[in-house]
């Protein structure tokens, strides 16, 4: 089970800097930096809190797709790595595309 670590403050999966989503999915069609990607399972807390905290159990993350081709990590949509982190440069975060993948790496 892959460790998702996230600073993206205002996603109703964050917990405390984890990651509590059941399923992750990072995108970003040719990238070639980690800004080029983003975490397509955010969820703006401030419309889906509650939702979100009930169907939710509190285990961490359990799947990691990563749609990401050009990503050295990237093994058939699936994500090799052990531990990501999921960020961004913004305090507040209103659309999936202002989150990263900052494990990227282009291969």
């Amino acid at each position: 089970m892959p460790s998702v670590g996230c600073n993206v403050n205002n996603c109703a999966h964050n917990t405390n800097g984890t990651c509590y989503a059941n399923k992750i999915s990072v995108n970003g069609k040719k990238a070639r930096t980690s800004n080029n990607t983003c975490c397509s399972s955010f969820v703006n807390e401030s419309g889906y809190n509650s939702f979100t905290n009930s169907a939710l159990d509190s285990n961490q993350c359990n799947s990691l797709n990563c749609n990401v081709k050009t990503c050295a990590h990237n093994a058939s949509g699936i994500c090799t790595l052990g531990d990501v982190a999921i960020t961004s440069q913004a305090d507040r975060v209103n659309l999936s595309s202002e989150t990263y993948c900052q494990s990227f790496r282009y291969k």
